[in-house]
């Protein structure tokens, strides 16, 4: 590799449970086919037992840099930190217990480059747990702010970012308010300002849906989508008498036990949350 970082890829890592996901996870950050990237990889102050594996995932690749803290603060905190650290003029996002396609960095890299009207880039993602892909999540192409009002239109992990539109916006929110929320406000956030994303209609990450992330989403933490949904709606001037009932959705959610939720989604084999009929000019990059 050149001297050159053009992406940043950055992860927040806190006691990985999944030792062997989370392996995969940055092997596949290794194994691209895009070769000017670095990796800067954030241990949020795991215990003492998830140590040694964090270091040997980190010893993967003379790219992979390791910051360690003492004290847990958060995935906003660890993303941060991250981003004042990274090289690359361009910062991919990746979550420690999904999987990257091979060619993923580079097809996002050259939409970015070719596309200077979109300020990130993501794409839709294959669902999986521990038995392999079991479903599939799609996206919209072209979010506008009315796709909000379901959930954020843009897979976190899946994302690309010109690393100055991070940097001049603030970055991620650590404020306790957004704690597990903090990606469905900064894309508000940065849609607020007249920011664009974009959505690769394929599927360049896999993404680990299964029981035990339905069983994360706590009633605190759905109270909190509550409220950030409310701020983010009435800041983007779509909550009115008849979307108010987004606002709840969290909770009317939550009152089905995690287990049949998963049930439910694996019976439908993931879900497709919009249908997009219209054709761009940027459609087949």
């Amino acid at each position: 590799m050149g001297s050159i970082v053009e992406i940043s890829v950055i992860m927040g890592v806190y006691n990985p449970k999944n030792q062997e996901r989370f392996f995969y996870a940055v092997k596949s950050v290794v194994q691209q086919t895009f070769q000017s990237w670095e990796m800067i990889l954030y241990d949020d102050g795991s215990d003492e037992a998830y140590k040694k594996s964090i270091e040997w995932a980190a010893s993967l690749d003379d790219r992979i840099f390791l910051i360690r803290s003492e004290k847990n603060r958060g995935l906003a905190y660890a993303l941060n930190q991250c981003i004042r650290k990274a090289s690359g003029r361009y910062i991919a996002r990746m979550d420690d217990d999904d999987i990257a396609r091979k060619d993923r960095l580079e097809k996002q890299f050259r939409f970015l480059e070719l596309h200077p009207q979109y300020q990130w880039v993501g794409s839709n993602a294959e669902l999986i747990d521990k038995r392999g892909v079991w479903g599939c999540r799609k996206v919209p192409e072209i979010p506008g702010k009315k796709d909000f009002l379901f959930t954020s239109p843009y897979i976190h992990p899946s994302v690309m970012f010109h690393k100055r539109v991070l940097k001049e916006n603030g970055g991620y929110n650590t404020s306790g308010d957004f704690l597990f929320c903090e990606d469905y406000e900064l894309f508000m956030r940065l849609h607020r300002k007249g920011l664009q994303g974009y959505n690769l209609q394929e599927m360049l990450l896999q993404y680990t849906e299964d029981y035990a992330a339905h069983k994360k989403r706590t009633y605190r933490r759905r109270i909190r989508e509550m409220k950030v949904r409310y701020r983010g709606f009435k800041q983007l001037g779509i909550l009115n008498k008849i979307t108010f009932y987004h606002v709840f959705r969290p909770l009317m959610v939550g009152a089905v036990p995690a287990l049949l939720r998963h049930y439910i989604k694996k019976t439908m084999k993931g879900f497709r949350i919009w249908e997009r009929k219209e054709k761009t000019s940027t459609e087949n990059v």
